[in-house]
């Protein structure tokens, strides 16, 4: 997902379509967003071996040494900052050391801390798009502030929904991934999934505006957003793991199809 936010955020930059500097853009983001994965997961290796759903990733289920890890990790990540400065710009590097910090020097180390981690990690999780926005222009503008909105709002229906899914995993680690350990029986967090989704479709649809889209964007993103509200009211409602994963579901078709007829709309006109 990171790559595809990358490449479609480069493609709506561009006038025209360059080939060569897509490749890189989708290339070097994700060499980064790979060496933060792995560096991620040296980590959190003693968390993971906690929960049940990551227990046999490489380094808890000891397939591979932590040393091992580190190198890989921090050798991906270098060649990524390398690829990106040395193929894009100075611009689209500093998104990337600035990303890469906070995500591994911020945001994991809240995840034991505060339950706020979700608020502070989505920063850096929306920050592929003003990277593939800055690899093609190399400038920000209000559009890419726009697309940052709509990843960043993205992120909260969606993890969420992974949170409540694996909510004992989370608090067998010792991790606050849901409001207040979620002792009003997740209504705190299906109150903030509504709110942004509801923000996620006003900025979808600001996009119109600022982008000047077309008619075709504009209503794929009013059906969208109505499509992916009904799925956030029903888990709302029922805060059940049905209805938490139909909702986890729906968040990554919403992404990738708002993303296409953005592209489409681009095309058209």
């Amino acid at each position: 997902m990171v790559m595809i936010s990358a490449g479609v955020s480069s493609l709506l930059a561009s006038d025209s379509l360059r080939i060569i500097v897509l490749v890189h853009s989708v290339v070097g983001i994700g060499l980064l967003a790979a060496g933060a994965s792995v560096l991620n997961q040296f980590l959190e290796r003693e968390l993971d071996g906690r929960m049940r759903r990551t227990a046999r990733r490489p380094l808890p289920s000891g397939e591979l040494t932590a040393g091992r890890a580190l190198v890989l990790g921090v050798a991906v990540s270098s060649a990524g900052m390398l690829y990106v400065f040395l193929l894009l710009n100075a611009l689209t590097a500093l998104l990337g050391l600035l990303t890469l910090l906070s995500y591994l020097f911020i945001y994991t180390p809240l995840k034991t801390k505060t339950s706020f981690c979700t608020f502070v990690g989505a920063l850096p999780g929306a920050a592929p798009v003003l990277m593939g926005w800055s690899a093609t222009t190399n400038s920000l503008t209000l559009e890419a502030a726009a697309l940052y909105a709509i990843l960043f709002l993205w992120q909260f229906p969606h993890f969420y929904a992974i949170g409540w899914l694996y909510r004992d995993d989370y608090a067998r680690a010792g991790m606050l991934m849901l409001q207040a350990r979620e002792a009003n029986d997740g209504r705190t967090t299906f109150r903030l999934i509504l709110i942004s989704t509801q923000l996620l479709i006003i900025a979808s649809l600001l996009l119109t505006f600022i982008a000047h889209t077309g008619t075709l964007y504009l209503v794929s993103a009013i059906i969208l957003g109505i499509s992916f509200y009904y799925f956030a009211y029903h888990a709302a409602q029922s805060r059940s793991k049905v209805a938490a994963k139909r909702l986890l579901h729906a968040s990554v078709i919403y992404l990738p199809l708002l993303y296409l007829f953005m592209l489409l709309d681009k095309v058209i006109r």
